[in-house]
């Protein structure tokens, strides 16, 4: 049976919020409250954190979790799991996002089985609620074919129409196939591995999203759906709303 791992690429530096997953939170740095998170919701998996300092190989740790040292000059989070995965040596691995300390079990449950089937990559979306969230160009949108394959991910509102044009509402949003990307991926590792040596694509570099490298070699995405709450740790803010979160379940 093939073996399923989930590594968690993990980068110190970070443009808009400076070494985040260092940020402490309630006490803990944001890295931890993941590393519990994906602990307490998917026990089942292996899980390894691919990181690129000392300081956070130790937050790690410190909660007995498993590193691997990566180099710091990946530019993307993919090559770093691809670093790592030659030394876990997992058939599928499952990519859950340092600052997204939400992620359910369901949510890595779904990606274990979409990598089970013929598509060398999966990941998942939610359908967007509200129009100003679909207007915002760092919520990335997914279309898709008939059969759940992404046919492309873009900043840019996607399905535009043509007849309303700007005057949609949050009615017309949840009333149409309009789905937010969520950072979550899943990567047979003969994928993983040809990720490295694949060039950048034109559409990858203009977006800014290196999923469309893979749609641009020819290579299928499985996308499923989930309802299930993200919250990604972006900013300061999205770090006290996370506290929110926290606060609410006490």
């Amino acid at each position: 049976m093939p073996t399923t791992a989930i590594i968690v690429p993990c980068r110190l530096e970070s443009t808009r919020f400076p070494r985040k997953l260092l940020h402490p939170i309630k006490g803990k740095p944001l890295l931890r409250w993941v590393a519990e998170r994906i602990a307490a919701q998917a026990p089942a998996f292996p899980l390894w954190f691919a990181v690129d300092h000392e300081l956070l190989r130790a937050a790690v740790a410190a909660g007995g979790f498993n590193a691997i040292m990566t180099s710091p000059a990946h530019a993307s989070g993919t090559d770093r799991l691809a670093e790592a995965n030659r030394t876990v040596r997992a058939d599928h691995v499952i990519n859950v996002q340092a600052d997204e300390p939400l992620v359910t079990g369901a949510q890595i449950r779904e990606l274990a089985r979409l990598i089970g089937g013929d598509a060398p990559m999966a990941t998942l979306a939610t359908p967007f609620r509200r129009v100003v969230d679909f207007y915002n160009p760092n919520q990335v949108k997914v279309v898709l074919r008939r059969d759940g394959r992404a046919l492309y991910f873009s900043r840019s509102r996607l399905p535009f129409s043509r007849d309303l044009g700007l005057t949609i509402d949050d009615a017309w949003v949840a009333a149409h196939p309009c789905y937010k990307h969520l950072g979550l991926y899943a990567y047979q590792a003969e994928l993983l591995e040809k990720f490295t040596a694949l060039p950048p694509g034109r559409y990858e570099q203009i977006e800014k999203l290196e999923q469309l490298r893979v749609l641009e070699n020819g290579y299928d995405i499985m996308v499923g759906l989930t309802e299930d709450p993200a919250i990604g740790v972006d900013t300061p803010e999205d770090a006290r709303r996370f506290e929110q979160v926290l606060d609410a379940q006490l």
